[in-house]
């Protein structure tokens, strides 16, 4: 059957949706790689491994390494209590799970500062045990869990609160334990949301600056994430190294969108 010929509103509508994703974002990404290269390979090369931006590279990627395996844990763990069981304050659970995602990362980077900060709730005593938990990596590690904690759990719920338990109650009527019943029969099934639940936590912690330019201190070559980094080259006045390094977090996203789109694909087929 012939396809019938699309009608002039709608030519103009995808005209209009092309000029603008090329407007809004091809165009500011063609910007920054061109920025980034204006003064030849060899200095953009040189400003990426200039020993400050290497080191914000790799705290940033620390800092997903711990983060995003904390938080699918932690994720699936609260998916599976509140899909699994009914009790009081299951819905009141679930708003707590949100919070994050609605709360500003500013916000969130103030009530950190005021926890462990040195005039915090818990400052004196972290200090009298000589202990420093803001201004460090783990202060960067600690607000990057709170503000990407919803996200492995916001897709675990849907797909396990749809599910059901049929399957689970099964292999549990056969013989299987706890594990076994997880490991064989619920891992499985939301493999894939976990998987996605860890690419979308994976570039919010990469490309995090509100919360973490708060608690970091933004110490060059010992607490600068790349966003911050790419933040203080620009006060610099260094627009190459700053686009340089923002090349280098947008490749990232590029990849993590990527990822994203094969494993939506994946998942519809």
């Amino acid at each position: 059957m012939a396809r019938p010929a699309r009608s002039i509103g709608e030519l103009a509508l995808i005209a209009l949706a092309l000029v603008l994703a090329i407007v809004i974002l091809v165009v500011p990404l063609a910007l920054i790689f061109s920025f980034a290269l204006r003064e030849g390979f060899g200095t953009y090369l040189a400003n990426i491994i200039e020993p400050n931006t290497l080191h914000a590279v790799w705290l940033t990627v620390m800092t997903a390494l711990i983060v995003v395996p904390i938080n699918l844990t932690v994720g699936a763990a609260l998916a599976w209590l509140v899909t699994r069981f009914r009790f009081r304050g299951r819905q009141l659970l679930i708003s707590f799970i949100e919070l994050p995602a609605s709360m500003s990362p500013i916000v969130a980077g103030v009530v950190y500062l005021f926890l462990y900060g040195g005039q915090g709730l818990l400052g004196p005593t972290l200090q009298a045990n000589n202990l420093q938990v803001m201004f460090t990596p783990l202060a960067i590690v600690l607000v990057s869990l709170f503000v990407t904690a919803p996200f492995a759990a916001r897709e675990l719920i849907p797909l396990m609160s749809q599910q059901g338990t049929e399957d689970e109650e099964a292999a549990l009527s056969l013989g299987a334990n706890g594990w076994q019943m997880f490991w064989h029969v619920t891992l499985p099934n939301i493999s894939w949301a976990l998987l996605y639940g860890a690419i979308l936590t994976n570039a919010r912690v990469m490309g995090e600056f509100g919360a973490v330019s708060v608690v970091s201190g933004a110490i060059r070559g010992q607490t600068n994430t790349l966003p911050l980094q790419i933040n203080l080259l620009f006060n610099d006045f260094n627009t190459t190294g700053a686009f340089a390094a923002a090349s280098t977090l947008t490749l990232i996203a590029i990849v993590t969108l990527v990822l994203k789109s094969l494993l939506e694909a994946r998942r519809h087929g």
